[in-house]
């Protein structure tokens, strides 16, 4: 049976994709929450059209069982100033905060290419310098110093296409940052998507993990955007993601290594897809009900891997 500290939300952006607002475009905000609460989630991450203002924000999802699980802050550490990060994560966080949430996910976007159109994202991802690893660990760790200051955490989300996306990256980072200020998001799809393997990396870094992002990945699409050197963007136009139980990764170990774990907090799912193409509402139902069955009436799935 799940644990009663593991709850489950799902991200707007298989509704609207914040990355290419014209796949979604006609699907609006109130649309959105209520086919999240209908499907059976509890949480939701935030999207573009949601309101701002916590007190809106917060009148439109509590009627309809909702909370704020978190929301994605982009950070350029490498590329700018410190300060000019600060100020926006002070605002992000206060915003946050005022939502209920308890984790903050962050992500490096100095140098990133995953919102360019055309470049290949899995053979041109950007590598940071030493100086610019330094620089990404001192700002991580003051901003999470501004996020304890409201009892809050931050999570970093590896993320295909940027600095840190492989595990050696990942262990990199944990190893360059202080666990008590920097914890770690866990995210399937990227991993995979990577070449890695999401239970190696689950198991070396549990200890860091306080949030968690399950998606799939389709198999064929990954072997175009590998084939064809296509950019994530294509890839994510052409379906390379989808939600849990509809694509190659097999998530009953995953499931068991998170249930050991002791794991608390939040399991969203995160599939960006075209919704012309993979209707939200259809495909939140069948990934809660993959979701629930493989918790409490667990059977394993054979998948195929990358090769």
């Amino acid at each position: 049976m799940m644990s009663t500290n593991i709850h489950l939300a799902i991200a707007p952006i298989a509704w609207t994709n914040d990355d290419l607002p014209e796949l979604g475009g006609e699907n609006t905000f109130e649309q959105c929450i209520s086919e999240m609460a209908l499907a059976g989630f509890t949480g939701t991450e935030v999207g573009n059209k949601y309101p701002k203002d916590p007190d809106i924000l917060h009148k439109y999802l509590s009627i309809r069982g909702l909370k704020v699980a978190s929301a994605w802050f982009s950070m350029f550490l490498t590329t700018k100033s410190y300060d000019e990060t600060e100020a926006a994560f002070i605002h992000h966080r206060d915003f946050l905060h005022a939502m209920g949430a308890n984790v903050i996910v962050v992500s490096e976007q100095g140098h990133s290419i995953q919102g360019e159109q055309s470049t290949p994202v899995l053979t041109q991802k950007p590598i940071f310098t030493d100086d610019e690893w330094d620089k990404l660990a001192y700002g991580l760790e003051k901003l999470g110093d501004l996020a304890h200051a409201r009892g809050m955490e931050i999570v970093y989300h590896h993320h295909m296409g940027t600095g840190v996306q492989t595990a050696e990256e990942i262990d990199r980072l944990m190893e360059m940052t202080d666990p008590n200020k920097v914890k770690l998001l866990f995210d399937t799809g990227h991993l995979v998507f990577s070449g890695e393997d999401p239970i190696a990396v689950f198991k070396k870094h549990k200890d860091r993990i306080r949030h968690i992002h399950f998606k799939d990945i389709r198999l064929n699409v990954y072997k175009e955007v590998r084939d064809q050197q296509q950019s994530f963007l294509t890839g994510v136009r052409n379906g390379v993601f989808t939600v849990p139980g509809d694509g190659m990764t097999d998530f009953y170990p995953i499931w068991q290594e998170i249930k050991q774990s002791d794991y608390e907090g939040w399991i969203v799912v995160e599939a960006e897809q075209d919704p012309a193409k993979a209707n939200p509402f259809e495909y939140a139902v069948m990934a809660y009900k993959y979701i629930q069955e493989m918790m409490h009436a667990p059977h394993i799935k054979v998948k195929e891997r990358i090769s």
